[in-house]
């Protein structure tokens, strides 16, 4: 992962109001992360959820 940039959007979800709800994470490209790497990259976003 050093060395590599990743697009992600962040989004509030379960609202109808601007700056409300859940955090989301959402990461555009995923193509080429294993496993560990997605639990690395949802922990340093510390949302309660993330996709990829």
């Amino acid at each position: 992962m050093p060395g590599r940039n990743y697009q992600f959007v962040q989004l509030d979800v379960f609202t109808q109001t601007p700056l409300a709800g859940n955090p989301l994470a959402i990461f555009t490209d995923g193509r080429g992360l294993n496993d560990a790497e997605m639990q690395a990259l949802a922990r340093e976003m510390n949302l309660s959820e993330t996709t990829f």
